[in-house]
């Protein structure tokens, strides 16, 4: 009996040290930088930043290399308030969006006419070849974001140019090495999609469509986007916010209810507050960021929109802060900049912005076409891709910002 208490005891005592330890190595990981922004140059233009839940590693996609190793993703390593490049892997295709599953053990890209299965711990051991497969024959269908459901059942890629989101069994797809198994459903959304933002319980899925098809009979509002060609007579619709009902939608996709709610010119992306009830759409044509209410997305359509704020030239990237105290939107330029531009990220009151008064209260520097932004678990930390001056940007909003990070 005795022996058996202290193997028993040693037991207890040598999961408190891991735990200890597994601690201590994501409190360093997370350690502040000596500045309070830090630029680390990339080896091409970097499109999204991916963090792994410690914060020790950021998965960066490469549209573009500078050198014959071509796109793909950078692997870079968090450690005592310093990053460094520990590694790149080469992907065919055009990596953008990206998402880690949420057992944190597979990244998923979306890669033009592919999808891209990545083994994350191979990505930052360096050990062996991290690429698992493809799904996609190459067609230009340009795939551009991804997501997964909270369980990592199914997987969701936005087509830009395919005009939908395609539905992937995941489990069936990684256990048939990705070779085209798992195919679920195609939503139809209309003209490039993109955001593919899942609600916090799951049962809906929102997307956002560039501008309205022809047939929804919208007028044309929407003057083109190159700051060259302003001076013309509107030539679009709006766009659209796009929402389906995920528990029908993956029963009868060819009858899919969806609500479709005007968003602006060329809305691009859409994140939601913590509490899962306020979208923030980024409406690039338009240099707004806009807020709306998700009940009323599918239940009082014509009185979704809550607010709207002006902000940067043509904003993509958004990101919520402070508990959703504060939202950031980049200002991209991406008609009329070049890449030596040092461009704003817009800092917007939520609150204000949702009452429609005067929201914007401050900016954060960033560099030529900051164009994602992803927050680290934690909340103290904002990542930035700045596309054309090929750097990943790291912020420390407490410190960058002047204010506690809440």
């Amino acid at each position: 009996m005795r022996s058996r208490v202290d193997v028993a005891a040693l037991t207890v005592a040598l999961i408190a040290i891991a735990f200890s330890s597994a601690r201590a190595q994501e409190s360093d990981c997370n350690a502040p930088a000596r500045d309070p922004i830090v630029h680390v140059d990339m080896p091409g233009r970097p499109f999204e930043p991916v963090a792994s839940s410690d914060g020790c590693w950021l998965f960066v996609t490469l549209t573009q290399a500078d050198d014959a190793a071509g796109p793909g993703v950078a692997v870079v390593r968090r450690s005592g308030g310093s990053l460094a490049l520990a590694r790149r892997v080469s992907l065919k295709g055009n990596p953008t969006g990206a998402v880690l599953t949420n057992d944190q053990k597979l990244l998923i890209v979306a890669d033009g006419g592919y999808l891209a299965f990545l083994d994350a711990t191979r990505l930052e051991a360096g050990d062996g070849d991290p690429v698992l497969g493809y799904m996609g024959d190459g067609s230009p269908v340009g795939f551009i974001y991804v997501n997964v459901s909270r369980d990592d059942r199914y997987l969701f890629a936005a087509a830009e140019r395919g005009a939908g989101i395609v539905v992937i069994d995941l489990q069936e797809a990684r256990a048939g090495g990705f070779r085209e198994r798992g195919g679920v459903a195609r939503l139809d959304v209309g003209n490039a999609p993109i955001a593919v933002t899942l609600s916090n319980d799951g049962r809906f899925l929102y997307t956002t469509s560039e501008a309205a098809l022809p047939e929804w009979n919208w007028p044309r509002s929407c003057k083109p986007e190159n700051p060259n060609a302003r001076a013309r007579a509107p030539y679009h619709a709006q766009g659209a916010i796009v929402v389906f009902d995920l528990s029908v939608a993956l029963r009868d996709p060819n009858h899919a209810p969806a609500s479709r709610v005007p968003a602006g010119c060329n809305p691009v992306r859409l994140v939601l507050s913590p509490g899962g009830d306020v979208a923030y759409v980024s409406a690039r044509g338009d240099d707004m960021l806009e807020a709306f209410d998700t009940g009323r997305l599918v239940s009082d359509t014509a009185h979704a929109l809550l607010g709207k704020a002006g902000v940067g030239v043509a904003p993509v990237g958004v990101a919520v802060i402070d508990s959703g105290a504060r939202v950031v939107v980049t200002s991209s330029n991406r008609f009329g900049g070049n890449a030596q531009d040092r461009q704003p990220l817009t800092i917007v009151d939520a609150a204000k912005l949702r009452a429609g008064t005067r929201a914007n209260i401050g900016t954060i520097p960033a560099g030529a076409f900051p164009r994602e932004l992803r927050v680290s678990a934690d909340g103290r930390t904002l990542f930035v891709t700045n596309f054309a001056s090929r750097t990943l940007e790291v912020v420390d909003l407490a410190r960058a910002l002047g204010s506690p990070s809440r």
